[in-house]
């Protein structure tokens, strides 16, 4: 049953004998002061359908366990211990000075509660409505998104490693497995490891890898066949994962084509790659050309002014439904604190200045002081390239931008939307409608020449003052989030953009570019006035006219002439490139060096990076919307958030 915080004190409380010890101001005053309002009973009273029973830690002592122990990124026992030795927490938690703490493992039970509820993700719901309550973010329609990477909390297997233990696996959970592993397989998968071999002769790693192979076959054509029965769950992920990890690394054998049962490792990377059978869902990705991680990919969103975290997302770190330009559109859409385009925006309310953020108090375990965290180096995305055979990895760069915006603290605001449009887009100042009139010179892509006209791109709003009631939102990110189908979403939905773009390669070095024809829907036309058809599939090929012609030295080194493909979005992607040589949008963009402010501090503890503690996505998940909210606490309560007359306010100027 749920448990109920008694209304009287007891003898020794905490907040009574030491509460004058604990920093006015802090994260430990406030919930000292306001936990049973932000984390009453209603937190917890889904998860208990009966009034029987052993009663429960309370809501508000659950709630704010739970914030601090993200704030400071404890692990379960460093919480319990501070619940146990820290004044602070007993005063932030409100318990006796004599009270004891719980066993560590009651935060898994929490965690599992929760994450099987309705609402998942109630810690940041719950700050969320406080958020909303205050109108902080009432009128500001700016978005910053970034990306960062996390470590996962496993260690990377190789090919071999994944190959036993995903046949010990399957011996393991699938009923009756373990005497057909026995019966069909060559090797001894009684005991976890590395079978004991030479490894410094190639031809019994060889031969080690073929038998693997081998046996995996074996086992999944077993038990995996027609007449195979229905799974359970984890039987059948138990088989899924065999079967990927058999075929993911190797290939046949030179001379071979795997019928005589030779295999070797693939001198290739399989694309979204398993790394670890014991957390199948972490992934290699990368932060820039020379840094490759594995682990997770955290997606955020800013309100660049407060610092708030509007939203978050953990995803895996490879996918097309997990790229930057798609989760930018997902963040967006589903946006909380801004109305959209048709709906009324609330009374304004006063919008409190920016304050600098000041190192909060480390529990007892840590003693070094929380340092302001630094913005993350910045490295522009970077393109897959081949690996060594022996690390696969699945190379997918972190957006970022030069660290050097994150210091430009004071930022000019736009200039205000002009009335009506200008004719030239290079020198408008209001937002850009590539799909409204007289939007019809589109771009093409060379694909001889190796022209990239999917280039990612700046965005259509750059004179807008960032902060217009009852329009959408104005999301401001990196080159990774500008594909041409992220700002047809964008656009749909009603958002204005202001995302940095690609540059434009030209395929004769100080050539012509892409933006130097003009594309309508049926044809293009080059610098020469030589016009060719778009074909069906979106192809253009000059062939014979660029022969003769004058410009093709500035044009293109293909033999065959100029071919290029006509992105589906071009119109977006040329407006956007356009806009960003204006000037509006040199002064607006900086803005979205704030995020990576944001990011250092989600992703950093006492000048570190932050390793993940959990396996999986969905777990990870709800580790990053708590971080998330206690993070948007502390920044509320910088503010000067507090409770009067029954609501929720923030401190003026």
């Amino acid at each position: 049953m749920q448990g109920l915080t008694r209304s009287d004190r007891e003898l020794w409380d905490a907040e009574a004998v030491a509460g004058d010890l604990v920093p006015a101001g802090s994260v430990f005053a406030f919930l000292a002061a306001h936990r049973r309002v932000l984390f009453d009973d209603s937190f917890t009273a889904d998860l208990f359908g009966s009034g029987t029973g052993r009663p429960s830690l309370p809501a508000d002592l659950v709630g704010s366990v739970l914030v601090l122990k993200e704030l400071y990124g404890l692990s379960d026992r460093q919480t319990a211990d501070a619940v146990m030795f820290d004044i602070r927490w007993k005063v932030a938690c409100g318990r006796s000075l004599t009270a004891g703490s719980f066993d560590p493992t009651t935060l898994v039970y929490w965690r599992r509660r929760i994450a099987a509820s309705d609402r998942p993700d109630r810690v940041f719901d719950k700050v969320a409505e406080v958020i909303a309550e205050t109108g902080v973010l009432r009128g500001r329609r700016r978005r910053c998104v970034d990306s960062t990477v996390f470590d996962d909390a496993v260690a990377t297997q190789d090919t071999v490693t994944q190959l036993v233990a995903a046949i010990r696996k399957v011996a393991r959970t699938v009923p009756g497995a373990a005497a057909v592993v026995a019966a069909v397989c060559r090797g001894d998968y009684s005991r976890a490891g590395k079978p004991d071999i030479d490894w410094d002769d190639p031809a019994a790693k060889a031969e080690l890898v073929s038998m693997l192979v081998n046996d995996a076959l074996a086992v999944l054509a077993r038990l995996c066949g027609p007449d195979a029965p229905e799974r359970e769950p984890a039987a059948a992920d138990a088989l899924g994962l065999l079967a990927l990890v058999a075929g993911q690394d190797v290939e046949p054998a030179e001379g071979s084509d795997g019928a005589d049962g030779r295999w070797r490792i693939a001198r290739r990377v399989a694309p979204d790659r398993v790394i670890s059978t014991v957390d199948p869902q972490a992934r290699h990705t990368r932060k820039s050309r020379s840094q490759r991680r594995d682990g997770y990919r955290a997606h955020l969103a800013a309100e660049p002014d407060t610092g708030l975290i509007t939203d978050c997302e953990m995803r895996m770190a490879t996918g097309p439904d997990n790229t930057d330009a798609a989760m930018g559109v997902t963040l967006a859409d589903r946006n909380r604190f801004h109305p959209g385009p048709h709906q009324a925006e609330p009374a304004d309310q006063p919008v409190e200045p920016v304050q600098q953020d000041e190192p909060v108090q480390q529990p007892v375990e840590q003693q070094a002081e929380s340092a302001e965290p630094p913005a993350e180096p910045a490295e522009q995305d970077e393109q897959d390239e081949p690996v060594e055979p022996d690390e696969p990895v699945e190379q997918q760069a972190e957006s970022a931008e030069p660290a050097e915006q994150a210091e430009q603290a004071e930022l000019v605001e736009p200039a205000a939307e002009p009335t009506e449009p200008a004719s030239d887009p290079i020198e408008q100042a209001g937002p850009v409608n590539p799909t409204g009139p007289g939007s019809t010179s589109q771009t093409g892509q060379d694909s001889s020449d190796q022209d990239s006209s999917d280039q990612d791109s700046s965005d259509q709003d750059p004179g807008g003052d960032g902060q217009r009631p009852g329009a959408g939102l104005e999301i401001y990110g990196d080159s990774a989030y500008g594909s041409g189908q992220a700002r047809a979403d964008y656009a749909k939905a009603g958002h204005d953009t202001m995302i940095k773009p690609k540059p434009l390669t030209p395929a004769v070095p100080g050539g012509f570019t892409l933006d130097d024809f003009t594309i309508d829907d049926q044809a293009v036309t080059c610098p020469n006035g030589h016009t060719r058809p778009i074909s069906a599939n979106r192809t253009v090929t000059f062939g014979k006219l660029c022969a003769d012609c004058p410009l093709r030295d500035r044009c293109t080194t293909a033999k065959t002439g100029r071919s290029m493909t006509i992105h589906e979005h071009e119109a977006l992607l040329r407006a956007a490139r356009a806009q960003a040589r204006t000037p509006q949008f040199h002064t607006a963009y900086p803005t979205r060096a704030n995020v990576e402010r944001t990011v250092a501090h989600v992703a950093t503890q006492n000048g570190r990076r932050v390793k993940l503690r959990y396996r999986g996505v969905t777990k990870n998940n709800a580790w990053l919307h708590t971080r998330a909210a206690a993070l948007n606490i502390r920044t509320l309560i910088r503010r000067g958030l507090t409770r009067a007359g029954g609501t929720w306010r923030l401190a003026t100027a």
